[in-house]
């Protein structure tokens, strides 16, 4: 099913859907991955991530009677099944995490009305089955971020198929730009993104939820054209074969660059260091990582951007030596 035209999901849609899964696969054992991804009309790879997060839900805050779900890549088995079908019995921090947790949800902006009504009414009787430590939990609250509220926009903009317009930080160019995106999906790799068609420049792109400034949702519908769900199992950057190469040597202190860029070939050094191999769609974006490295690491090729990482390094000098002279001649003032 790779290949499949991308479809509107957000975070409640695909919650819905693994609890939908959870019952599927309980009167279904070994049930077969393309029969289940079928049923459920999302592609394999996407049934295989979700099988990758059930493992981690259960009855239990503390770890105890975990889902016990595996993949042979042909078929699904459950192997706890009735373990984890005893009615659930909160203690009293596990019910206090809960309300606490739900009510924080609840405030969340961009929420579906429904949705925040139905949960503030599984909240109540929570509220009732907890008893004392509903008290507790009343004591406690919780703020989200303002990464919660960005996220809370780009899921309603999926939800509801709007464009979305964001001031957005590009670290690579040093420079916040304003652009008009059409949403996709929300992705998590280490961090939260949003895939999206960006308006701008016409292509695909991936932005950071926590490196956006500002955030509108806009009275345009959402239509970006259909493309392939990219498989992000390799990571979130894949360089395409046709990006531009770059050769970057690392010394002992810069062998980080390895782990954090993908890379073509790593090869050793004698002293300890790296020669790395690596493409880029935009070589001038690695600038920063040179100014960054400092003694421990330097663009070796192509010629034309070790020249530029070079000439931006002298600048940088040039700017600290300029205000060591000036603090001089300022204590000289003094003096």
């Amino acid at each position: 099913m790779a290949g499949k035209p991308v479809r509107h999901v957000n975070a409640i849609d695909q919650t819905r859907r693994m609890l939908s899964l959870v019952t599927y696969l309980r009167e279904r054992p070994g049930a077969r991955v393309e029969d289940v991804a079928r049923a459920f009309g999302i592609t394999e790879d996407e049934l295989v991530s979700d099988l990758d997060v059930l493992p981690m839900c259960g009855t239990s805050f503390r770890g105890g009677d975990l889902l016990d779900i595996d993949t042979d890549g042909e078929r699904i088995w459950w192997h706890n099944p009735d373990d984890v079908a005893e009615p659930l019995r909160l203690a009293s921090d596990e019910a206090t995490a809960l309300l606490v947790a739900a009510r924080a949800v609840s405030t969340l902006p961009g929420l579906r009305e429904s949705d925040r009504q139905a949960l503030l009414r599984a909240t109540a009787k929570v509220e009732t089955a907890a008893g004392e430590a509903a008290g507790a939990s009343a004591r406690l609250s919780v703020t989200f971020e303002s990464e919660g509220g960005v996220f809370a926009d780009v899921d309603r903009a999926i939800s509801e198929r709007r464009r979305l317009w964001i001031r957005y930080y590009s670290p690579a160019r040093d420079e916040v730009t304003e652009r008009e995106i059409d949403p996709i999906r929300l992705v998590s790799v280490g961090h939260t993104y949003v895939e999206a068609w960006c308006r701008r420049s016409e292509a695909r792109r991936t932005f950071r939820l926590d490196r956006v400034a500002e955030i509108r949702i806009l009275d345009e519908p959402s239509v970006p054209p259909e493309v392939e769900l990219r498989d992000l199992s390799e990571g979130l950057v894949q360089p395409a074969a046709e990006d531009p190469q770059v050769i970057i040597e690392v010394g002992p202190g810069g062998r980080w660059v390895a782990e954090y860029y993908p890379h073509d070939s790593a090869d050793e050094l004698p002293d300890g260091g790296l020669r790395i191999c690596l493409r880029t769609p935009d070589p001038a974006s690695l600038k920063r990582l040179a100014l960054r490295l400092g003694r421990e690491g330097r663009i070796v090729a192509p010629p034309e951007l070790a020249e530029s990482a070079r000439r931006a390094a002298q600048e940088a000098l040039a700017a600290y030596d300029g205000v060591e002279a000036q603090s001089t001649q300022d204590n000289g003032i003094r003096e």
